[in-house]
């Protein structure tokens, strides 16, 4: 029975990670962003959201946690994880043919159900 729990507990972290990716995607819409692609992936590397604004193109990472007892959301896009947007992102803007675009690497966190935005949480060559 332990096993059955597991995979229920892996879905409501799912289920519950596309709520705040929806909650995400609604805060850029209602700036003005066009929604350019949701849960995009390269492999197995996964940008949560694509959004764009003008000649800006932004890749969205989504965090949440109820309680900080496992510090910030924020501090869980750890080097390796940037890497890994950055190597999604790169792949995507191949398959679109974007070349001309400004880019940006934003980070959404949800705490204790309170949105806070990071616009250029990081760089690029930042793990260079």
């Amino acid at each position: 029975m332990p096993s059955s729990r597991k995979g229920s507990f892996k879905k409501d972290n799912i289920r519950i990670g596309r709520e705040f990716e929806d909650l995400a995607a609604q805060f850029f819409s209602d700036r003005h962003y066009d929604i350019l692609h949701r849960n995009y992936h390269a492999g197995h590397r996964e940008i949560d959201l694509i959004v764009q604004k003008g000649n800006t193109v932004v890749f969205v990472e989504v965090k949440s946690a109820k309680t900080k007892s496992m510090g910030h959301p924020a501090e869980r896009v750890t080097k390796k994880k940037m890497a890994n947007l950055i190597k999604a992102a790169q792949q995507y803007l191949i398959e679109n043919k974007i070349d001309d675009a400004d880019l940006r690497f934003d980070v959404v966190t949800f705490l204790s159900g309170k949105i806070e935005h990071f616009p250029s949480a990081f760089a690029a060559d930042e793990n260079d």
